[in-house]
């Protein structure tokens, strides 16, 4: 096989084919991850002491690996500018007549990023908020919007048919930032989400948590649809709303669920009005990526690029009570811990890979992947000339797993060489337990794949040896029904990080081996993104 071949040219320390165990061990992770998830780093808000603190630690730690600078004017760092937008406590949201309580029954920000935006508007439903022709679906049915409030349920219609939605799997269409996106496209003037556990994926305290404090967008454009109102509500709060109107006073919130999940759904017209006053404080701000690359050897593919991506960012401080520092530990210091372990890894290599091999470690993922957005749009290799993607986001510190996953890789041309790889390893790859909640499009390789990039997370597996069944499932339930999004991600000191070392290593040698081969990677025919990647080839 040519993948193990090069294995044994590169000098990998493996001897009959297994893996080197010390290639980064356990050792290498948790001091990494100690560090970033420190309070001292103030949970490495955008814009902040903390994110200096953090992108400084991360350039050097790639200095000390040999990686050189790819940033701008022979740095470490590539510039984001960002507006960071804060929704002002004299705002206000009235539905059917009755005042939304803010963070307990809404959020919302003005995505048109003005100081003010007042508008009094009728209110519509309208299913799930998709237009996707190519699954003949039309949630809109023709109704024009222009200046209306919407809500709306999260995802999209379930399906077991892979020519509806792609069956099981979400597509972008059923997250909330295509609802918003096709929104302001159509007019809208704000959009409510209605949130529940099963169609989020999450409670109500993540959302909460994570539109509490101020949020960065992207500048917007002149000429370019925004809301002036883009939020969320509770499942309580929406049950008021609909019993006050007469078109769905008889329907349960269930009800009215079923009734968006079938093609035949039309708006309803809700018969009551929403009075919102949206006061924002609007602030020019700037992020960093930190990048850095070991050059290729190989002059014929040294101007392409194997791209390993990680988010540094977390949610910094805010909110009430003793602790308001959102460490993010598990989120996301196990995947920069792991990237710089890859890191370390290269820089130890004898010789180098055919192609450069490129490190993102980027920003503001929390707020919306605007990080790896920006570098996608402004990348320093070309994404027709980057042969893959492998991102680390959120691995479990639970010990070692005799599985591992890796949604996403199974659409890409390199199935074959992961799964040998896996093989080789001797650990299963387990399908994505929640396909229906779209994990793919919630991570910083949906950027890369937009512009046609083959990209997957590497993520940790479910298995482990010694354990009862499900105890692995039981471990990740907890950890996002108590800590995900909150103060309480700390770092653990019985923590076991030989499960995420193992991940480390398997990602190490996966790019080594894309690295090398002769051709770039694609999408599989019929792909949603294979477009994007011949387009990118021209």
């Amino acid at each position: 096989m040519r993948w193990l071949a090069a294995l044994v040219l590169l000098g990998t320390g493996c001897v009959g084919g297994a893996p080197d165990a010390e290639l980064i061990a356990p050792d290498d992770i948790a001091p990494h991850v100690r560090f970033l998830s420190h309070d001292l780093l103030e949970g490495r808000g955008v814009g902040g002491r903390g994110e200096e603190l953090t992108i400084e630690y991360l350039a050097a730690q790639l200095e000390l690996a040999g990686a050189e600078p790819a940033g701008e004017s022979g740095t470490y760092f590539q510039t984001v500018p960002l507006v960071e937008i804060k929704t002002q406590s004299s705002s206000s949201v009235r539905l059917a007549g009755r005042e939304l309580e803010p963070l307990t029954e809404y959020v919302g920000n003005n995505e048109r990023q003005t100081g003010r935006e007042v508008f009094d508007a009728d209110v519509v439903f309208v299913g799930h908020g998709i237009v996707a022709p190519e699954f003949e679906w039309d949630d809109f049915k023709g109704i024009d919007v222009s200046g209306k409030l919407l809500v709306l349920f999260t995802n999209e219609p379930p399906s077991d048919d892979d020519a509806l939605f792609g069956g099981k799997a979400l597509t972008y269409y059923g997250r909330w930032t295509f609802k918003f996106e096709e929104a302001a496209r159509r007019g809208a003037a704000g959009v409510l989400i209605v949130h529940t556990d099963e169609t989020a994926g999450y409670p109500w305290e993540v959302v909460r948590n994570s539109w509490s404090g101020a949020q960065p967008y992207v500048e917007v454009k002149p000429g370019e649809p925004r809301l002036a109102l883009a939020g969320w509500i509770t499942s309580d709060a929406a049950e008021r709303l609909f019993q006050s109107s007469p078109g769905t006073r008889e329907l349960t919130l269930g009800g009215l669920l079923d009734a968006a999940n079938r093609e035949d759904f039309t708006p309803i017209e809700l018969g009551v009005r929403a009075q919102v006053d949206l006061r924002s404080s609007v602030v020019p701000i700037e992020t960093r990526n930190v990048l850095a690359s070991f050059p290729g050897s190989d002059p014929t593919l040294a101007d392409e690029a194997v791209l390993y991506t990680a988010h540094w960012d977390h949610m910094g401080v805010h909110g009430e009570g003793d602790d308001r520092i959102y460490n993010g530990a598990v989120d996301n210091a196990t995947g920069c811990a792991a990237l710089l372990s890859i890191a370390r890894a290269f820089g130890e290599l004898a010789s180098a890979p055919a192609r450069r091999v490129l490190f993102a470690f980027v920003g503001a993922e929390e707020s919306g992947l605007l990080g790896s957005a920006y570098y996608a749009a402004n990348p320093v290799v070309a994404t027709g000339k980057t042969a893959v993607n492998l991102n680390y986001d959120g691995l479990y510190p639970f010990g070692k797993t005799s599985d591992l996953s890796l949604p996403g890789y199974e659409r890409t041309s390199l199935s074959a060489t992961v799964e040998a790889l896996a093989a080789e390893f001797g650990l299963a790859l387990t399908p994505d337990a929640h396909p229906e909640q779209g994990y793919y499009y919630r991570s910083d390789q949906f950027s890369l794949a937009k512009h046609g990039v083959p990209a997957f997370s590497i993520k940790s597996g479910s298995k482990y040896p010694g354990r009862p069944a499900g105890w692995g499932d039981e471990k990740v339930a907890q950890y996002r029904g108590s800590h995900y999004h909150q103060p309480s991600d700390e770092f653990q000191e019985d923590w076991d990080f030989a499960g995420i070392a193992d991940l480390a290593r398997f990602g190490f040698e996966l790019g080594r081996i894309v690295a090398d081969q002769s051709d770039l990677p694609t999408w599989r025919p019929g792909d949603e993104f294979l477009a994007a990647r011949e387009r990118s080839w021209q």
